[in-house]
């Protein structure tokens, strides 16, 4: 075990992780930092890394505001009213304002975008979306944060941050492991941004056996945006709004496109609709302010997506499913049946082929929905993440929400994007390459304002973490020998059963699908229980090569996150979200006590978690002018 040491030093901005919130920021870097060095450090190939890897046929979040269609201030009513009221809205105003300017910067690096032929304008698939030719977003993207960094690293899986000793709760720059050569790469750095990936794959996913892998979100995001930030101590917010996505059976297809544009719509088995027969129950749990049901509809439009997902667990758990979406009807026009089958062709073929394989044409079959198992992220529809200071001509007047650097969390010198920042849901792709934008920005004036000097990072630091960091094959090498046949070891648990066992957990305890998204606190309480006997035998997870030493860090990061999930999930007494998770023992929307955010921090030292409410702030108005 003689790998090299890599030392990349003199750092300004070091970018952890390269979607598009990190591709964001090293774009953007360069701009203000034009003799910065600017570094990015990518767990896969940065050409094709991050949730838009496979390609997209909609950018999600776009305002129009040049057409005059929405303005910022309509955004963040739309993500408050989704997220029932739980928005950090300066943050979401902020990236609203901005995110324009960034899609329009993808056009000129020659993203195709569908255009009106009418007006000019970008061809809409619903408000906020607009229809693209994405098969090569990520690509596109990727060349312009590479041209603008000094030097990409790929294939670097980081797996800890590393923090200043001349400082108290300053970060240094991070520490990891070439996933090909093995070889220990350590960035010493004045910043960093991490625009790493949420958590997929923390609860037991639906499919399993042979289909192990088709999930929903990307399958490599691992929940190195927030493990790698609790265990620098970070602040953590909203962490137990975890996200179930109501999709195409098995093969996760998004519904987007096909609601929006092909407008199909849903019905159970026996060719009913459904939703509306939930109100009068649904009203009981979460008052008049989201749902009224003396005019037979939400107060709100569109539907909030947990509220929707509610209505069709219910319908499938009373006998009457499977839900179906009817794409009959639409695909009886040519070119809709064309823009059906496109947008998976574009973005997930795996449902295409699905549906192929197993003789389902949506043209004379309506093929069934599922809702998903439960993930954790920042960036989509829901507000997972770090507690961040915001934009100082908004919330400077607001000690909660700022302190210094927009988008700079509670360990100074550490920035987020995309999926890291907590609060700003419904950002996407577009959004997440924007906030990235703007980490970047506040890191540069960060360090010219001197806050980065004086940094020290002892070589104590780097040799215990490059040890704790190739202990799994030490671990898998010297227990291997105990054992004269199979894999099963009393000195070692390898990741694969590590995970399962992790998902199973989650899944039984937190929440999952097989509970039908149930838990309560003496579950929750449970699992905190076996999360830590969990975390006790992942001391002795063995890594036969280098790649399942990338899966043994893998399960670390979202073994650190899920407990932080549970925590957050045990903390907010009541049911805020009904159709993501049920909290069996408070059933009903709460907002007397729970109008607030929470935040979590773990201490360094200890492990405990510091569980506290922080103020909910409604800055913009409810009324559209």
């Amino acid at each position: 075990m003689s790998y090299k040491t890599i030392i990349e030093d003199n750092i300004d901005i070091l970018v952890v992780g390269a979607g598009l919130g990190g591709t964001g920021a090293a774009y953007e870097a360069r701009y203000w930092g034009r003799n910065k060095k600017v570094i990015i450090a990518e767990k896969a190939n940065i050409d094709r890394s991050g949730a838009v890897a496979q390609g997209l046929y909609a950018i999600n979040c776009y305002m129009g505001t040049r057409w005059g269609e929405n303005n910022p201030e309509d955004h963040v009513r739309y993500a408050r009213m989704d997220l029932m009221g739980m928005v950090r809205e300066d943050l979401a105003f902020d990236m609203a304002r901005h995110v324009d300017s960034a899609v329009h910067k993808f056009e000129e690096w020659g993203l195709p975008l569908m255009k009106n032929p009418e007006t000019g304008s970008y061809m809409r698939e619903g408000r906020w979306q607009i229809m693209i030719h994405g098969e090569s977003y990520k690509p596109i993207v990727a060349e312009a944060a590479k041209v603008n960094a000094d030097k990409t690293f790929n294939r670097i899986m980081v797996t800890h941050l590393l923090m200043d000793d001349a400082q108290e709760n300053r970060v240094a720059g991070a520490v990891g492991f070439n996933v090909r050569t093995g070889n220990y790469h350590v960035f010493k750095s004045k910043t960093v941004i991490v625009g790493a990936g949420g958590a997929s794959n923390i609860f037991k996913p639906r499919s399993v056996g042979e289909g192990a892998g088709r999930v929903w979100y990307a399958p490599w995001s691992s929940g190195s945006a927030y493990a790698l930030l609790i265990e620098a101590g970070a602040k953590m917010t909203q962490m137990e709004n975890r996200i179930v996505l109501a999709r195409f059976k098995d093969g996760y297809g998004p519904v987007g496109a096909y609601f929006l544009h092909l407008k199909t719509y849903t019905q159970n088995a026996y060719g009913d609709e459904y939703e509306s027969k939930w109100f009068p129950e649904l009203a009981e749990r979460v008052g008049k302010a989201y749902l009224d049901t003396e005019n037979q509809h939400f107060s709100h439009k569109p539907i909030p997506t947990c509220l929707r997902n509610h209505a069709f667990i219910s319908e499938v758990a009373a006998g009457r499913g499977p839900i179906h979406m009817v794409t009959v009807e639409a695909f009886q026009d040519p070119h809709l049946e064309e823009v059906g089958w496109e947008n998976f062709l574009g973005m997930t073929v795996g449902q295409a082929v699905l549906w192929a394989a197993t003789d389902i044409d949506p043209k004379y079959i309506n093929p069934e929905l599922t809702t998903s198992e439960p993930y954790v992220m920042g960036s989509h529809a829901t507000g997972c993440g770090a507690w961040c200071s915001g934009p100082e001509d908004i919330s400077g007047g607001i000690p909660e929400y700022f302190w210094g650097y927009n988008r700079m969390m509670t360990v100074d010198g550490l920035f987020g994007a995309g999926d890291a920042v907590g609060g700003t849901p419904h950002a996407f792709s577009s959004g997440s390459f924007t906030e990235g934008r703007l980490s970047a920005k506040a890191a540069c004036k960060y360090i010219d304002d001197g806050k980065a000097e004086g940094i020290n990072i002892s070589q104590k630091q780097i040799d215990e973490r490059k040890a704790e960091v190739y202990k799994p094959l030490e671990t898998y090498t010297v227990g291997r020998n105990e054992i004269v046949g199979g894999t099963v070891s009393p000195s070692y648990i390898l990741p694969m059963p590590g995970l399962q066992r992790l998902q199973k957990l989650m899944d039984e305890y937190a929440g999952g699908v097989t509970v039908q998204y149930m838990t309560n606190d003496k579950l929750l309480n449970m699992g905190l229980h076996k999360l830590k006997i969990l975390e006790e035998d992942l001391e002795k997870v063995g890594a036969e090569d280098i790649h399942q030493l990338l899966r043994a860090w893998e399960l670390k990061h979202r073994h650190r996150t899920s407990e932080c999930v549970v925590q957050h999930t045990l903390f907010r007494e009541e049911t805020r979200w009904p159709g993501y998770y049920y909290r069996g023992d408070k059933m009903k929307l709460d907002d007397k006590n729970w109008h607030v955010l929470t935040t979590s921090q773990r201490n360094r030292t200890t492990g405990e978690y510091k569980m506290e409410k922080q103020p909910l702030y409604h800055l913009v108005g409810d009324s559209e002018k």
